[in-house]
C-alpha cells in the first residue's frame, strides 16, 4: 500500500441550522461545507437543483448573435458546416447542432479531425476542404478560439464563420497600451460563443463544449417555435459530455448530470441503448462512474484508434442492426484500447523501476506506443508513483508526448522552461501536451529534473487523502446511508464523501474472491460497537502488510450489502493504516 497522508477538512459552519433548514443531518451539511458550497441558496441549488435553475443560455456571448446568422442560413438555404472535436465532447457538441440545424430545416454536414493526421481543432486543410466543397458557414464546437490564422484565412475565402467554444482564451502579455491583464486574442468570426470571454455575463464559466452547443440549440428551438420538450431530449448527450470532459460537478454541471443520468435509464437514443447494452449496464442503474469509465471510454475509442465519425455515426443511427453492429465495434475497440493501455503502463513502470525510480520527474519514451494513449498511460504512471510523469511516443519526424501532475508541480510552467527543446506545446497545471526531436528526449528528462531538484520534495510526493467526518460507527444507519444519496451525482468538484475511524479492533480477516483481491472484515471501536467492512485490494498482499497487527485506522465510505436476500450495513475500506 502507498504511503498517504490523511488530512481533515477543517471548514467551519453552523452545521445545526443547515440540517435543520434542509432535513438533513449535520454530518451531510458538513460534507456539502467541504464541497466549498457556503450560503443557504448555494445550499438548496446543490440539493434540490433543477431544470428550472439552468441559467439563460442568452447570457452567453453573442448567443443571440449566433443563433440568428445559423436562422437566416437557413432558410437561405445555404450550406452550414460544423467542425468539432476527436474526444467525447467534441463528438457530443457535435451531434447536439448537426441534429438541432437538421431539426430547422438547414443544409448542414459536419467534419471531425483525425487525431493523428490532423491534430487538435480546425486547420487549413479543413478550411480549403469547406471552400471547395462550396460551404457558406463554418460552426466550430470544443474548438475554435485558438484558430485566428485559419478562421482569418476562412474569412478571406468568403464564409462566415460561428465559433463555439469553452476553452481558455490567449492573452497578448501586458504592455502599457493594453487593458487590464493583457488584451485577448481572438478569432475573426462572425460571432464567438464562448463562457470564457473577458465581460461575459454568464453566471458559470465551467461548461464544456457540449454545453455550450446543448444552449445554442436551446436557443435555436426557442426561436424557431420548436417545442422545450425537444431539447430537453438532448439533455443526456449534454451530460455525457460534461462528464467524459471532466468538468467539475458544481453548480450547473451537476444539475445537468443529475437530470442527464434519469434520462439515460430510459434514452430513446437507438446507438445509446445498444452502448449499454453491450457494456452489460443495467438502464435504470447508470451512475457518472459508468459515464466516465465504460459509455465515455467506449465513444473515444473511435477517435483515439480510428475516427471519431464511428461515435458520432452511431449517436446518430436510426436502424436498429447498424447501431448493434457499430456498438459492438466501439466495445471492441475499448476492449483494444484498454489491452494495449495496459501493455503501455507495464513497459513504463518496468523501465521507471529499471533506470528512473531516484528521479523527480518521469520522462519514459515509449516509441511503440499508439500516440493517443500517452496521455491514460502518463496518468496511471502518476497514480502509480504519485510523482509528474511525461510518456513520449514515436511520431511522424519527432517525439509526441502528454504529461499528467501533481498538485506540486506547474506542469505548464516546467514545459516553459525548457522550451528550446520543444517544437510545440501547450496545456495548464495538472497536464499538457509537446512534441519535440526525439533525440531531445534525454536531454529534456535531465532538465526537467535539475530544475526540479530544489522545488520539489519528499514530502510531495506523499499523496494526500481527504476526510470529510471523522465518525464513528454508531452513526451509520440505513437512513444515513439514503441520505448520502442526495450528494450524487459524484465526480470531478463533487468527490465522494470519506469518513475514518481510528484504533479498530481486527476480529477477523480473510480473503475472498476467485482472484483473491476481496477481504472482508470484521471491525469493532473502542465502544464496542461491531461494522462489517470490506477492501477491494490485492487480498495476499494486504494480509501479509496485516501482519500480527490487530488494529488499524480505516477510511471509508458506508453501504448496505444485500445478499441472499438479507440486508447489512457495512463499510467499503478506501484506505488503512495498520498499527
Amino acid at each position: 500500500m502507498t504511503q498517504t497522508k490523511w488530512m481533515l477538512h477543517a471548514k467551519k459552519a453552523d452545521f445545526n441550522k443547515i440540517a435543520e433548514n434542509f432535513g438533513i443531518s449535520p454530518v451531510t451539511a458538513r460534507i456539502i461545507r467541504n464541497r466549498g458550497i457556503e450560503d443557504m441558496e448555494s445550499i438548496r441549488h446543490y440539493l434540490h437543483g433543477s431544470i428550472e435553475d439552468l441559467h439563460d443560455p442568452r447570457l452567453l456571448p453573442d448567443m443571440e448573435k449566433a443563433v440568428g446568422i445559423l436562422r437566416r442560413k437557413a432558410a437561405e438555404g445555404k450550406t452550414i458546416r460544423i467542425v468539432g472535436d476527436y474526444d467525447i465532447d467534441g463528438v457530443c457538441s457535435t451531434y447536439l447542432l448537426y441534429r438541432a440545424l437538421k431539426r430547422i430545416g438547414a443544409r448542414v454536414d459536419y467534419e471531425i479531425p483525425d487525431r493523428i493526421k490532423d491534430g487538435y481543432g480546425i486547420n487549413e486543410m479543413i478550411i480549403e476542404a469547406a471552400a471547395s466543397d462550396g460551404i457558406d458557414t463554418i460552426l466550430t464546437c470544443d474548438n475554435g478560439i485558438a484558430a485566428v490564422s485559419q478562421i482569418a484565412r476562412a474569412k478571406k475565402l468568403g464564409m462566415t464563420v460561428i465559433v463555439t467554444d469553452h476553452h481558455d482564451i490567449l492573452v497578448e502579455e501586458n504592455e502599457e497600451d493594453l487593458p487590464e491583464g493583457g488584451r485577448e486574442v481572438l478569432p475573426p468570426a462572425d460571432a464567438i460563443v464562448n463562457p470564457k470571454l473577458r465581460g461575459c455575463a454568464y453566471p458559470f464559466t465551467g461548461i464544456c463544449g457540449g454545453m455550450v452547443a446543448f444552449k445554442l440549440v436551446q436557443v435555436l428551438f426557442e426561436e424557431s417555435g420548436v417545442l422545450a420538450q425537444e431539447w430537453l431530449d438532448m439533455l443526456e448527450i449534454a451530460a455525457i459530455a460534461t462528464v467524459g470532459d471532466v468538468m467539475k460537478l458544481q453548480g450547473e454541471n451537476r444539475i445537468i448530470v443529475k437530470e442527464g443520468l434519469r434520462c439515460l435509464g430510459h434514452t430513446s437514443n437507438l446507438g445509446l441503448k445498444k452502448l449499454i447494452e453491450k457494456n452489460n449496464l443495467v438502464p435504470g442503474s447508470i451512475t457518472a462512474y459508468h459515464i466516465g469509465f465504460v459509455i465515455g471510454p467506449c465513444l473515444n475509442a473511435s477517435g483515439r484508434l480510428q475516427t471519431a465519425k464511428i461515435a458520432l455515426s452511431l449517436l446518430l443511427c436510426e436502424d436498429e442492426e447498424e447501431a448493434d453492429r457499430m456498438a459492438m465495434e466501439l466495445k471492441e475497440l475499448n476492449d483494444q484500447r484498454k489491452d494495449m493501455t495496459q501493455a503501455g503502463i507495464d513497459q513504463a513502470a518496468a523501465m521507471v523501476e529499471e533506470r528512473y525510480g531516484d528521479d523527480k520527474v518521469l520522462v519514459v519514451f515509449l516509441p511503440d506506443c499508439h500516440e493517443s494513449l500517452a496521455g491514460i498511460v502518463a496518468g496511471r504512471l502518476r497514480e502509480r508513483y504519485n510523482k509528474p510523469s511525461f510518456v513520449l511516443t514515436r511520431a511522424e519526424g519527432c517525439a509526441k508526448g502528454s504529461g499528467r501532475s501533481i498538485e506540486a508541480y506547474h506542469m505548464f510552467h516546467a514545459l516553459v522552461e525548457v522550451k528550446d527543446l520543444l517544437l510545440k506545446f501547450g496545456g495548464h497545471p495538472m497536464a499538457a501536451g509537446f512534441s519535440l526531436e526525439e533525440k531531445d528526449v534525454d536531454e529534456f528528462r535531465r532538465r526537467l529534473n535539475e530544475n526540479a531538484r530544489e522545488r520539489l520534495t519528499e514530502e510531495d510526493f506523499i499523496p494526500r487523502v481527504w476526510i470529510d467526518v471523522a465518525m464513528p460507527f454508531e452513526y451509520i444507519t440505513e437512513p444515513f446511508v439514503r441520505e448520502l444519496e442526495l450528494l450524487e451525482p459524484y465526480g470531478q468538484g463533487n468527490e465522494k464523501p470519506q469518513f475514518a475511524q481510528k484504533s479498530m479492533v481486527i476480529r477477523s480477516a480473510h480473503v475472498m474472491g476467485r482472484n483473491r483481491n476481496v477481504v472482508r472484515l470484521s471491525l469493532v471501536n473502542e465502544r464496542g460497537v461491531s461494522m462489517d467492512g470490506v477492501v477491494f485490494t490485492d487480498g495476499d498482499l494486504f494480509m501479509e502488510e496485516k501482519g500480527n497487527s490487530r488494529l488499524m485506522d480505516v477510511i471509508y465510505y458506508p453501504g448496505i450489502n444485500e445478499y441472499n436476500g438479507n440486508r447489512n450495513l457495512q463499510i467499503v475500506v478506501k484506505d488503512w493504516k495498520f498499527h
